[in-house]
C-alpha cells in the first residue's frame, strides 16, 4: 500500500493516477474533496480509500503493517495564506508526525519541499540538505518558512544522526504546470491562467518588470511539467539507496515572454499581450529569477530528460484543458 497525502490535489493527483496505472500496490489517498470540482481530478483513478487528514493516524494505526511509503504532497500551498498558526500545524506538525510514523515503521517517506524556501533567490538555489545548506535561506512568505522549517528540523535530525525513514526525500518543487491544477483559483499555474483568453482571443496581461535590468516579460522561472515531477517520484520509489533533499526542475529558466508566446504557439495564434503594474502588495516580495540547479539529483543518477517549456505547453493546451474533459 503507498499513501499519498494531498492526494486529490495537483501533483500529488497527477502521482495517485500513476501510481494506479503501474498497479503494484494499492493507493490510497488522504485528502479533503468539500463542494467543489477537485474529486474529479481522481475520478479516473482506481484508489483503495480516501481517507481526511484528521483520520489518518487512525487508518495507519489500523493498516500500517501493509503500508510501504507515504508520499506527503499535503500542505497549505497558498503564498497568500497569513495564518502563521494553521500553516505550522498543517505543513510542519503533521509532516513531522508522519516523518515519526515512516521512522518507527520502516517505511519511505517522500515529501513536497518548496522553491518558495529560497526567498528572494539573492543567496542562490543551492540544494544543500544539510543544516550549514539550509540556515541562510530566508523565505518571504509564511508558506516557504513552513516548508524551510520541516527542512531544517530534518537536516537537523539527520546531522544528530537520529533514527530515519529507511528511505527518504524532500523535493523543492519550482513552478510546476500541468492537468489537474484548476481547483487551485489564483494559485494555478500561469499557462492556466492566461489560457482562457488566448483561446477567446482576448489579450494576455503580464506583470510590468519594475526594475531596470529587466525587461517587461522577461522576468524567469523554471517552469517544469508536471509529468517530469511524477517520473522524479516513481524514480525515487524504485530507488534502494537514494535520501536527500532535491531540485525539482529542469535547470533552465525561462521568460514569461517565453511561456506565453508557448501558449499561443499551441492554439495557432499571434501573440497579444499587455503589461499591467505588479500589485504594490507583492512587489518587494516578487520574484524576478528561479532556476533550479539539478545537479544533486543528477548525481544520485535520474537521467530522465526533462520536457521542453514548448513541448509541455502543448501536451498541456492540447491533451486537457482545451478539450471538453481537462482532468487526467
Amino acid at each position: 500500500m503507498i499513501i499519498v497525502t494531498g492526494g486529490a490535489g495537483f501533483i500529488g493527483s497527477n502521482i495517485v493516477n500513476a501510481l494506479c496505472t503501474r498497479a503494484t500496490a494499492d493507493v490510497v489517498i488522504c485528502d479533503r474533496l468539500r463542494k467543489g470540482d477537485k474529486w474529479r481530478n481522481i475520478a479516473k483513478s482506481e484508489v483503495a480509500d480516501i481517507v481526511a487528514p484528521e483520520q489518518l493516524f487512525e487508518y495507519l494505526s489500523d493498516h500500517g503493517n501493509a503500508v510501504e511509503a507515504i508520499i506527503h504532497m499535503g500542505a497549505i500551498s497558498a503564498t497568500t495564506e497569513r495564518d502563521a498558526d494553521l500553516i505550522i500545524d498543517t505543513n510542519f506538525r503533521f509532516s513531522l508526525a508522519l516523518w515519526n510514523w515512516c521512522t518507527e515503521r520502516g517505511a519511505q517517506f517522500i515529501y513536497a519541499s518548496s522553491a518558495a524556501t529560497y526567498g528572494d533567490g539573492t543567496r542562490g538555489f543551492d540544494d544543500d540538505g544539510s543544516v550549514d545548506g539550509l540556515g541562510p535561506l530566508r523565505p518571504l512568505n509564511p508558506y516557504g518558512w513552513s516548508k524551510h522549517l520541516f527542512d531544517r528540523r530534518i537536516a537537523r535530525l539527520v546531522a544528530r544522526k537520529d533514527p530515519t525513514p529507511r528511505r527518504w526525500t524532500g523535493l523543492k518543487f519550482f513552478n510546476v504546470y500541468g492537468p489537474n491544477e484548476g481547483h487551485k483559483g489564483p494559485m494555478k499555474s500561469v499557462v492556466a491562467q492566461i489560457y482562457p483568453d488566448v483561446a477567446a482571443g482576448n489579450p494576455v496581461r503580464l506583470f510590468r518588470s519594475h526594475r531596470n535590468d529587466c525587461k517587461d516579460g522577461e522576468q524567469r522561472r523554471d517552469f517544469v511539467y508536471v509529468d517530469d515531477c511524477v517520473d522524479v517520484v516513481l524514480w525515487l520509489l524504485d530507488q534502494a539507496t537514494v535520501n536527500g533533499l532535491f531540485n525539482l526542475g529542469t535547470g533552465a529558466a525561462r521568460t514569461f515572454l517565453d511561456l506565453a508566446h508557448a501558449v499561443y504557439r499551441a492554439v495557432e495564434c499571434a501573440p497579444n499581450i499587455d503589461f499591467v503594474d505588479t500589485p504594490v502588495g507583492i512587489r518587494d516580495r516578487y520574484q524576478y529569477f528561479t532556476e533550479a540547479p539539478m545537479d544533486r539529483l543528477r548525481a544520485a543518477g535520474y537521467d530522465n530528460p526533462f520536457t521542453s517549456l514548448e513541448d509541455g505547453v502543448a501536451n498541456y493546451i492540447g491533451n486537457y484543458l482545451g478539450t471538453d474533459d481537462p482532468f487526467r
